[in-house]
């Protein structure tokens, strides 16, 4: 009987193609779908998944090698049997998919005393040209690493012996800044396209920009500014010479590709600083914009700003989405970027028009001395909002007598406004907070439905402005009151205003409109009071599959959740070693015919105090 079914097994495996039965990319395409052909784990069985195998990295806070906080937020890579997975150091780890067997480690040996507050990395890529087989690797401090994937080695004709350094022409004024690759790289056919994260608490400090390298040698072939030079396009968006080394502005999440068009669509943040912008009045292109370039050449195609002279750190955290949107009997190729602000913007893929209207509104300005606020903001039409953007003190919450107490005395002469209310000189409740809405876990698209699946939360920011000491290159900074974060939330994490605080939201990209809206996530404490399910802060991203399923973790609960793609349904949930700040991935096993499910569950993050390091996988039982 066994046999029989092992038989069977590999029939399905064969009847199954090879691309749809692995995971070779952040989001299994280059154009970041998050979504699996598979069907074998389906709504009729998905109860019946269990743990298949549990891979520790041993990489966590509170170890004695790991001083400062860690987040485990890849998501690993599944090709020809073997899963690539990176770890909060920059490491790789090759494992037998269907085991977890460990096969070899890549090191970069990231120096211990690198600046920094958080280790955290969420994935390699996967490149070959039917010769070679790469995983690119970009680390926390740096450098590019081109790593055989059958050895573990670098590759000896990639740059030098293995590895570019890329801070040169980056970071060469600011030899100490925390400067480096926390996502992971994109490739084109022969190149590795290259963003980077970089520290945004000074108005100068490295570059941003976007970079191509030949995949084969290391060597670089085209740059792009994502802060204009002199005389090009957009420089006349800065007051001066205000782009003058100018920090943000950089791609710190993920990068989508077009692979048969040609272009890279590339997500931006926010020009430094943050929160004051009196030192470069003007929109300030390209920040919080997405830009479409030529893959091949670097050369801007087009661009879409969703913020205008940002003062929130709401840059844009999230890969772009490519998808397709149906008019009638035309299909429309399209970019969905989901935002923290809770907007989604629909563009036009090959020209950056708006597939739904997007109105400029007057938005209030600020009494900052110095500061210039612009006077619109874009606002789009459809789909509504999926997050929270205002609050009024009414709302506090209720959920304990406790929690009550502590958020009425956090917000005791703060105030509270519209949305793209800038921050005073008073605190100011800002909704969203800084970490979104939606972050780097993004969206998931189903191309069946035409549905996009999108995880946000409601956490506010409690902020003012301040004078910073004379002599400064600028006057004003920020500087939140309560927890570290200047999140509005109390002593437990719990957010002060009353819930729901996440939610997953189903959008019908056709018609703009939701399809369904559920509460995600819950706070043990709070359920054994007997309140009902409230959502829970959340970081991460959704996955969905063919067999009706949408699969995501984020929540800070140490749950791993699957819910009807058509419904919203929650048809499972288990418990994880700890919460899984990072999205899920799906593949087939070649040996098995086993559909696996695997999430990497670090806790920790910032929205935990309990930190893990295990790569989960489940698979029926």
């Amino acid at each position: 009987m066994a046999s029989m079914r092992t038989a069977l097994a590999c029939l399905l495996a064969l009847a199954t193609p090879a691309a749809a039965q692995e995971w070779p990319h952040y989001g299994n395409d280059p154009g970041g779908s998050k979504h699996s052909s598979l069907t074998q784990i389906n709504r009729s069985n998905v109860t019946r998944l269990q743990v298949a195998w549990t891979y520790h990295t041993q990489e966590f806070a509170g170890e004695e090698n790991y001083p400062i906080s860690t987040a485990f937020e890849a998501t690993p890579l599944v090709v020809d049997g073997v899963m690539y997975c990176s770890t909060p150091r920059s490491r790789v780890v090759a494992l037998e998919a269907e085991t977890g067997r460990e096969l070899w480690v890549f090191d970069p040996k990231l120096s211990r005393g690198r600046p920094g507050s958080q280790l955290v990395h969420r994935g390699a890529e996967y490149w070959s040209d039917g010769k070679s087989k790469r995983i690119f690797l970009g680390t926390a401090d740096g450098r590019l690493f081109s790593i055989d994937a059958a050895t573990g080695k670098p590759a000896a004709d990639f740059g030098d012996n293995g590895s570019v350094n890329l801070r040169p022409g980056m970071a060469d004024k600011y030899p100490n800044a925390n400067w480096g690759l926390s996502s992971p790289v994109a490739v084109w056919r022969d190149l590795v396209i290259v963003g980077a994260r970089s520290p945004d608490g000074e108005p100068q400090g490295p570059s941003g920009d976007v970079r191509a390298f030949e995949a084969r040698t290391g060597k670089l072939r085209w740059r792009f500014h994502v802060v204009p030079q002199k005389g090009e396009f957009g420089v006349d968006t800065w007051e001066g010479e205000a782009w003058k080394d100018r920090a943000g502005v950089n791609p710190w999440s993920l990068m989508s590709v077009d692979v048969e068009r040609g272009m890279v669509f590339i997500p931006l943040t926010s020009p430094a600083t943050d929160f004051y912008g009196g030192d470069r009045k003007g929109r300030n292109l390209f920040g919080n914009s997405v830009v479409a370039l030529d893959a091949a050449t670097g050369k801007r195609i087009w661009h879409f700003q969703t913020i205008h002279h940002d003062l929130w750190d709401w840059d844009l955290p999230a890969i772009p989405n490519l998808v397709t949107i149906r008019r009638g009997d035309r299909e429309i190729p399209a970019v969905a970027q989901a935002t923290k602000t809770g907007f989604l913007f629909v563009l036009d893929r090959l020209t950056g028009r708006p597939l739904f209207d997007v109105v400029e509104r007057p938005v209030p300005q600020t009494q900052v001395p110095g500061e210039q606020t612009w006077p619109t903001q874009p606002f789009p039409v459809r789909p509504p909002p999926y997050a929270r953007q205002t609050f009024s003190f009414d709302e506090l919450t209720d959920v304990t007598p406790e929690s009550r107490a502590e958020c009425q005395k956090l917000i005791e002469g703060a105030v509270t406004g519209p949305m793209f209310r800038p921050i005073g000189l008073e605190y100011t409740i800002m909704f969203p907070g800084t970490n979104g809405g939606a972050n780097w876990g993004g969206a998931s698209y189903d191309p069946s439905a035409n549905l996009l699946f999108v995880n946000s939360m409601d956490v506010a920011a409690l902020v003012k402005m301040t004078q910073r000491p004379e002599g400064s290159v600028i006057t004003y900074r920020s500087m939140g009151r309560g927890s570290q974060s200047s999140r509005f939330w109390d002593s437990k994490l719990y957010p002060c205003q009353k819930p729901p605080w996440g939610h997953l939201t189903a959008i019908d990209l056709n018609k703009g409109e939701f399809r369904w809206r559920v509460t995600l996530g819950v706070v043990d404490e709070l359920v054994a009071r007997g309140l009902p399910p409230t959502g829970a802060p959340n970081l991460g991203g959704s996955m969905v599959t063919a067999g009706g399923l949408v699969f995501i973790g984020a929540t800070n609960d140490s749950r791993f959740r699957a819910f009807d793609k058509d419904t919203g349904k929650e048809l499972w949930v288990t418990r994880l070693p700890a919460s899984a700040h990072a999205t899920p991935m799906t593949f087939l096993g070649k040996k098995t015919g086993k559909q696996f499910v695997v999430i990497a569950a670090g806790g920790g993050n910032k929205y935990n105090k309990a930190y893990g390091d295990a790569l989960v996988a489940f698979a029926l039982q």
